[in-house]
C-alpha cells in the first residue's frame, strides 16, 4: 500500500520531476493551454493552482513566494497582473483537464491541461473554430417532410384505426 505519497514519481529524480513540473506551470501561464500526459497534467495542475491563489493575495510575499516557485520575473508579472484579477471571484478550480486521447508513439495517455476563464486572445482564437463546427440552420421547407419522428406517430396511428 503506498501510505502517504503525495506527489507521482514519473520514473525519475526529484530535482527532473520538480524542474519538469516548474517548466509545465510557466508553459500553462504563459500559453493558458498545454498539451501533455495525463499524469504530468495532474501535477502541473497542483502547482497553478497554488500559483494562482498566491497571485490573488497580490501582496509583496504572495510574489516572493511565486518567484521561488517559478523563477521567471516576466511571468510572474504576467500572473499578477493579468491571470489572478480574472480569477478574484473564484474561489479554486481556476484550471481544468482535458481527456486527449493516446500518444501514437507509446499509447500514453494525453490530455490538455488549461486554465478555466481563457483571456480575450484565446477565445478569439477559438470562436471562428466553433463556427465551423455548428451545424447549418433547419430551413421551413426542410422542417415540413417527415422525420423519424414523425413517421413513427403517424404509424402510431394507423394502428389505432386499424384495431
Amino acid at each position: 500500500m503506498s501510505h502517504g505519497v503525495v506527489t507521482r514519481n514519473f520514473g525519475r529524480n526529484s530535482q527532473w520531476r520538480k524542474a519538469t513540473v516548474r517548466s509545465l506551470a510557466q508553459a500553462l501561464l504563459i500559453n493558458e493551454q498545454i498539451r501533455t500526459t495525463h499524469a504530468k497534467a495532474k501535477e502541473a495542475q497542483q502547482i497553478t493552482e497554488k500559483l494562482i491563489t498566491l497571485g490573488k493575495k497580490g501582496s509583496l510575499a504572495a510574489r516572493r513566494q511565486a518567484l521561488t516557485i517559478l523563477n521567471d520575473t516576466e511571468v510572474i508579472r504576467k500572473l499578477f497582473a493579468e491571470i489572478a484579477p480574472r480569477f478574484q471571484g473564484r474561489n479554486g478550480g481556476y484550471t481544468r483537464v482535458l481527456h486527449d486521447g493516446v500518444r501514437a508513439g507509446d499509447s500514453a495517455r494525453m490530455s490538455i491541461l488549461e486554465l478555466v476563464e481563457l483571456s480575450q486572445k484565446k477565445k478569439d482564437k477559438l470562436k471562428p473554430a466553433d463556427a465551423e463546427k455548428k451545424p447549418a440552420a433547419i430551413s421551413d421547407e426542410t422542417q415540413g417532410k417527415k422525420g423519424p419522428a414523425g413517421a413513427a406517430q403517424k404509424s402510431k396511428g394507423a394502428k389505432k384505426s386499424d384495431g
